[in-house]
Parts: structure tokens; C-alpha cells; sequence
């Protein structure tokens, strides 16, 4: 069962992060990590060439209200972002009748490998499957996608099944789906 997720007011804290929903504060920080060349690509979109199109991507963010700021907590900056999204890919076909979503992340270059996202990633899942009552969570990446997979199986997602997926560059490509249950 699809349901509207709605993060207004949301703030969720780990270790080294705030997740909180996007503010027109975050138009420079957004467009510093989506700016970058291979960061947007890892996830099936390109990366921004202007700020114009980082300040549209900001207020289809804060319009649609699923998208929590990855902020870190040492310097207030944004350095990514997690959505909560609505899916039209299940792990099984019963889920249709359950409540769920898809998790969604990207995070700008400077921050891979230290084991951020995979913090984000845990701290969300608990708030889907503790405070929203969601019955599972999907996540996938592209099979090239390494480091999305190891996120991925840190935080204990079970693989499903590989599906076909068209990026918004107008690419087809294979998919890995996992899911997680409470």
C-alpha cells in the first residue's frame, strides 16, 4: 500500500549527521556536491552543470516533502541527500498490500568511504520501520555500483532481485533490488 510520506518537520540525528528536510539555505551546498561529475551518474542522473538546475532539483525536494539533508554536524554543511520514495518495484507481490518505500541516497565525493551514508542509511531505516510503522523498506543500486552495495549490505538488506531500470539520462540499466522488514 502506497502512502504519502511526509517529512516536514523530521529532524533525526546520528553520530555525525542531521537528516533534516531541505531549506533554501541548502541551494549552495546542493549544488557544491551535485556539481561534481560521477556523483549524480552513480545514482542515474547528471550531475548539475549550473546552479539553476540545482535550485529547481531543491524545490522539487522541499515540494515533495520525502527528502531528508544529509548535514554534518561538525559544520553545518549538506553533503548529500536520503529520499523516501514510493515504489513501483516490489520484493514480492503481497507488498502491494503493505506500507513501504524506497530508500534513496546520494552523497557528494569528498565524504565516500567513511561510512556515512551507511550511518544515514541505518538511522533512516529505523525511523521508517520504529516511527512510521512501515512493514519494508527496498533500496537498490546499479550492479557497477559498488560502494551503493556495500551500504546496502551493511545495513542488512536482503538481495530480491535484479530488475531492469531507465535513469534520467535516458539509459536502461541493470538493478539490483534488497529489501528489509520489521
Amino acid at each position: 500500500m502506497q502512502k504519502k510520506i511526509d517529512v516536514t518537520g523530521c529532524v533525526l540525528y546520528t553520530e555525525r549527521m542531521i537528516l533534516r528536510p531541505f531549506e533554501e539555505k541548502d541551494l549552495e551546498d546542493l549544488y557544491e556536491y551535485a556539481s561534481v561529475p560521477g556523483v549524480g551518474e552513480c545514482a542515474g542522473w547528471h550531475h548539475h552543470e549550473n546552479i539553476e538546475t540545482s535550485r529547481m532539483i531543491l524545490q522539487m525536494f522541499m515540494e515533495g516533502k520525502h527528502t531528508f539533508a544529509l548535514v554534518d554536524r561538525a559544520d553545518g554543511h549538506v553533503m548529500g541527500s536520503l529520499g523516501l520514495d514510493t515504489t513501483s518495484h516490489f520484493a514480492r507481490e503481497e507488498d502491494r498490500e503493505t506500507f513501504g518505500c524506497e530508500i534513496g541516497y546520494v552523497l557528494g565525493k569528498a565524504h565516500w568511504g567513511k561510512g556515512l551514508m551507511t550511518e544515514a542509511v541505518k538511522e533512516a531505516i529505523r525511523f521508517c520501520l520504529q516511527e512510521l510503522h512501515m512493514d519494508w523498506i527496498i533500496c537498490a543500486h546499479f550492479v557497477e555500483n559498488d560502494r551503493s552495495r556495500r551500504v546496502i549490505e551493511k545495513c542488512g538488506f536482503t538481495y530480491v532481485r535484479d530488475v531492469r531500470y531507465e535513469t534520467q539520462m535516458g539509459e536502461y540499466k541493470t538493478t539490483r533490488l534488497y529489501v528489509t522488514r520489521k
